[in-house]
């Protein structure tokens, strides 16, 4: 999109020199956490268009904006789903000649701007193994892949009408000391895929994602609600633009462990949300509000064996299967 971007945040800090380079910001915590590790990282949500097949381009796109944040003082920067390929393909076949495997050529050119850089990313591609194409996201810094996510739940849209459901358990991953758990899309509209990166540890959920229309209430909503049950910050970086007529309506946001929102943007444009991340706030599950008359642990709290009904298999028909049901009958 024409013009530069914008950039916003609320009250996030500006550091110099070395923690400015690294994100990381020492200070004195509330003497009841003092055996926590008190820091914060300043991370970065780029909210851009990307054009569909454009692998080049598209990286081109991202290790530039990646130092634009970098300079800024992020530690860890989040772009949307698909970020490296598009979204919009209508054949698995189409998927397959732009997806790639992880790690692999793409990751190496990130991985060698997060080596520059010394900082840290998360993006969306299309991952390829074997046959299998998988809607991913990357988590990688300057040493290379910390951790990979394939998108669990796929809704009858864009390329996830091709790819495979994924295949590998909820997981945490460290970097720069933030426990860093990913989702896509939407995986938001599901509380049990963040609670089961939460009960993990993790500080932080990124979620990279391409919301179309349709999507307003999730983005208005569903994030400061996942961030504010499960105690952690949660970021959702979205895309913008037009692709293969399906338009993509922004509305990224980053919260914190209350739900209050410290960054979003509400606008169809490209920009640069910035925020920090206080690992102290997102590890304390106790919240007191009035000592001895008001306090509650969402964690602690918690009655798993009511929950049964939750985990139970399903025989219901997903929208893929009724139309691969539709398209096989006679």
């Amino acid at each position: 999109m024409a013009g530069a971007m914008r950039r916003s945040g609320f009250g996030h800090k500006w550091e110099t020199g070395e923690f400015r380079r690294s994100g990381l910001a020492e200070y004195d915590p509330h003497p009841e956490f003092c055996h926590l590790r008190a820091s914060t990282m300043k991370i970065a949500g780029v909210q851009m268009d990307v054009a569909l097949g454009d692998v080049d381009g598209n990286l081109s796109r991202i290790t530039t904006l990646l130092r634009e944040t970098a300079d800024a003082g992020a530690a860890l920067t989040i772009f949307p789903e698909c970020a490296v390929t598009g979204y919009c393909f209508d054949s698995v076949e189409q998927s397959q000649e732009l997806a790639q495997r992880i790690p692999g050529p793409v990751t190496d050119r990130v991985t060698a701007a997060c080596a520059t850089l010394q900082c840290h990313c998360i993006f969306g591609m299309l991952e390829a193994d074997e046959e299998r194409v998988f809607n991913a996201a990357v988590l990688i810094g300057p040493s290379g892949v910390i951790g990979s996510y394939r998108k669990v739940h796929l809704p009858y849209l864009g390329v996830d009408r091709h790819t495979t459901p994924g295949d590998r358990p909820f997981a945490v991953h460290e970097a720069g000391g933030v426990r860093i758990g990913m989702n896509i899309c939407y995986d938001l509209a599901f509380p049990e895929a963040a609670r089961c990166l939460a009960l993990q540890g993790a500080d932080l959920i990124a979620l990279p994602t391409n919301w179309p229309p349709g999507a307003e209430c999730m983005a208005a909503n569903s994030i400061a609600c996942r961030a504010m049950e499960n105690g952690v910050y949660y970021a959702a970086v979205n895309r913008v633009g037009v692709e293969a007529g399906f338009s993509f309506i922004g509305r990224s946001r980053i919260c914190a462990p209350d739900g209050t929102v410290l960054a979003a943007a509400d606008s169809t444009d490209e920009e640069v949300l910035y925020a920090d991340i206080d690992v102290t706030r997102s590890r304390r599950k106790h919240v007191v509000r009035v000592e001895d008359k008001h306090e509650i642990d969402r964690f602690a709290d918690r009655r798993p064996e009511m929950y049964g009904t939750v985990t139970e298999p399903h025989s219901l028909a997903t929208p893929r299967a009724v139309h691969a049901q539709t398209c096989s009958a006679p």
